[in-house]
C-alpha cells in the first residue's frame, strides 16, 4: 500500500499488503482489498465491497455497496458498478477442484452496470454500454448498447450521458450514427 496516504481507508476496511491505491480514492466501511489489487485515482469503493487479488481498476470508478470483483476482472476508467453486482471468474466452479482455470472479464471505459447484475466471466462489456438492473450478462456487449434481462439482450443504444437514444432489439448497421436529444452528442455504432 502507498505510504503517502493521499487516499482514504475507513477504519473498518481491510486492505492487504502490496496494494496500489490512487490519489483521492475512498474505501468505505468493511471494504476488503486483496494483495496485488490496483485501484486508480478518485475511485469510490462502497460499504462491504470485495476487491480480489490482482484485480485492476482504472480511474474515476464508482463501485457501490456489496459488490464482489473477483480475480481476473479488469475495470477501465469511468465505470459505474451498481450495488450487489457480482463478477464470476470460472465457467465450471467446484469447491475442491485442483485444475481450476481463471477466465478473465473486461469492463471498458464508461460502462454502467446496474444493481444486482451478474457478469459471467469471459466477456467484454463495451465502452459506455449500460447493463440494466438484475441482468445476467452471458455475452459481450458492443459499445453504447443497452442490454438487460436474463439472459441480457440488446434493448437499445445509449449516449455518453446515459440517455437512451434509440430503443431496438436489432443491432444497427456498423458505422450508423445516432444523436442524443439530451446532450446533442453523436455516437457511432
Amino acid at each position: 500500500m502507498s505510504d503517502d496516504k493521499n487516499y482514504f481507508v475507513h477504519p473498518t476496511a481491510f486492505v492487504e499488503d502490496n496494494v496500489t491505491i490512487g490519489e483521492g480514492t475512498k474505501i468505505w466501511h468493511f471494504g476488503q482489498v486483496r494483495t496485488g489489487a490496483k485501484l486508480g485515482k478518485n475511485c469510490i469503493l462502497g460499504k462491504s465491497s470485495f476487491i480480489d487479488t490482482n484485480v485492476s481498476i482504472g480511474n474515476n470508478v464508482k463501485i457501490q455497496n456489496f459488490v464482489s470483483v473477483y480475480h481476473g476482472v479488469i475495470i477501465q476508467d469511468d465505470v459505474f458498478v451498481g450495488p450487489h453486482v457480482c463478477f464470476t471468474n470460472d465457467y465450471l466452479p467446484r469447491a475442491n477442484y485442483p485444475d481450476w482455470e481463471l477466465v478473465e472479464t473486461l469492463v471498458k471505459k464508461g460502462a454502467s452496470l446496474g444493481a444486482n447484475s451478474t457478469i459471467v466471466c469471459g466477456i467484454t462489456i463495451g465502452e459506455y454500454s449500460m447493463i440494466g438492473a438484475g441482468s445476467v450478462v452471458t455475452k459481450s456487449t458492443n459499445p453504447f448498447t443497452l442490454v438487460f434481462g436474463n439472459p441480457a439482450k440488446l434493448r437499445g443504444y445509449v449516449c455518453y450521458c446515459g440517455n437512451i437514444i434509440q430503443k431496438t432489439n436489432q443491432p444497427l448497421p456498423v458505422g450508423s450514427t445516432l444523436q442524443c436529444e439530451k446532450c446533442n452528442k453523436k455516437i457511432e455504432v
